[in-house]
């Protein structure tokens, strides 16, 4: 009888009852297995509630995989857009005179440029100061930078609303406001506005403050809220005519090779311009808020492994109902010859499907999602008649991304694992089954 045994397994591999079918699980699964898993994965009469169960966790893999995949891109594409934004602005560092003001500055953008690792220094002056248009008043930061820098620079250039930059020449009286301070102003292209300067002039009945017009020849939209709202761009010979400097820079830009090594890079200039300015790099001018998103990401990834994990639970709890239900059938297939790691395979093989079809699904959605990410928060909004994505608040004007290949490829590592570990009790459970105990009341 054991010759019709049509998968020939050894009479000492029955025996032995070890348990090597969960290394063996990895390998391929022979014709009746797969066979057999196929089976146990499609609804049979009566086990339409296992199936349904199944079903759920396929879903709740699914669910949870999209959200780890949207959280941690839309994470990881804030960090970089502050990033390229704030760091294409106000370069990798500064070097900043004391009191706002740089006398010495022409030496020390000539050390700057001279020390290793440096790719650029530009000499720039920034002040917040009052604007004014038909009677409306708002807070503006004037920053006065050199032409070619004004036209070169990759954040504006690519940015401009209406007008251009190349209208920016020194002593045109023309500038380049934020899309917003436009808005809040109710500024157009071509209009006229005035610059409040408090430090004017002195006469005898005390400080006239100085006012000054500019026609507005270009409008920008950074894409980050507060320097929407406040930017005025002005060429540096005008800011300082503005301002009553002279010859006289408030900061130099630095940009470095390598921004996450920019300390150890401007270490030996610190100590050149010591007593007389100081250099704060863009980690030290944002340090709460990429530390904020840093926490923020670690803690979004930790909850939203939960909704994996709970799934898992599903799969598991499927697989021990279709061990329950598949007794008798476990323990016919064990009197044919089946062995115990041939019901290991079986089982793990039928779990490890559940979370890898769900894991696909779940990347699908969550590619879905952020292609579409925008429209769908628009369309969220107009449901609800709520702003969603208030850009004061959030920073940015509209919800970025940037997929990561290596945390997607973990995520899905991480789904495939804790599948593979929810199918080790029923599969083990299965090839214990005592086919003597089970078949001796049939």
């Amino acid at each position: 009888m054991r010759q019709c045994l049509p998968w020939g397994h050894s009479l000492l591999e029955e025996r032995t009852g070890n348990f090597q079918g969960a290394v063996r699980a990895v390998m391929i699964l022979s014709r009746y297995e797969r066979m057999i898993a196929k089976r146990y994965l499609l609804p049979g009469k009566g086990e339409g509630f296992i199936f349904l169960v199944a079903g759920i966790s396929l879903v709740a893999v699914m669910l949870g995989v999209a959200a780890l995949i949207i959280v941690m891109s839309v994470m990881n594409g804030f960090r970089a857009e502050l990033f390229d934004k704030i760091v294409g602005l106000n370069g990798h560092a500064v070097v900043q005179g004391y009191g706002g003001r740089l006398p010495d500055w022409q030496s020390i953008l000539k050390q700057a440029k001279d020390t290793p690792g440096v790719t650029s220094a530009t000499p720039m002056i920034e002040q917040p100061l009052l604007s004014t248009f038909q009677g409306r008043v708002e807070a503006v930061l004037v920053r006065g930078m050199a032409v070619p820098d004004i036209r070169g620079n990759a954040t504006l250039k690519g940015k401009v609303l209406a007008g251009s930059l190349n209208n920016l020449t020194a002593g045109s009286d023309k500038v380049g406001i934020g899309s917003r301070l436009a808005e809040n102003l109710g500024i157009q292209l071509g209009d006229s506005i005035t610059i409040i300067n408090p430090a004017g002039r002195s006469t005898p009945f005390g400080t006239v403050p100085r006012q000054v017009s500019y026609q507005v020849a270009a409008i920008f939209e950074v894409g980050v809220y507060d320097y929407d709202k406040a930017f005025v761009v002005m060429p540096i010979e005008d800011a300082q005519t503005l301002l009553l400097l002279g010859d006289v820079v408030g900061m130099i830009e630095i940009e470095t090779v390598n921004p996450d090594k920019v300390g150890a890079i401007l270490e030996p200039l610190a100590a050149k311009v010591a007593g007389r300015a100081v250099i704060n790099d863009w980690r030290q001018m944002n340090a709460s808020l990429f530390e904020a998103l840093a926490v923020e990401r670690v803690a979004m990834f930790v909850v939203l492994s939960i909704i994996v994990l709970v799934a898992v639970f599903n799969i598991l709890s499927s697989l021990i109902m279709l061990v329950r239900a598949k007794t008798r059938d476990i323990a016919i297939l064990r009197t044919m010859g089946a062995s115990r790691g041939g019901l290991v395979k079986i089982f793990m093989t039928v779990g490890v499907t559940i979370g890898a079809l769900g894991m696909a699904a779940g990347m699908v959605l969550g590619f879905t999602f952020l292609f579409f990410r925008q429209a769908v928060v628009n369309a969220i909004q107009f449901v609800t008649g709520q702003n969603l994505w208030d850009p004061s608040i959030r920073f940015l004007t509209e919800l970025p991304s940037k997929p990561d290949p290596v945390e997607i490829t973990i995520i899905c590592l991480m789904a495939l694992i804790f599948s593979f570990l929810a199918t080790l009790y029923p599969a083990f459970k299965a090839a214990n089954t005592d086919p003597v105990q089970v078949l001796r009341y049939e």
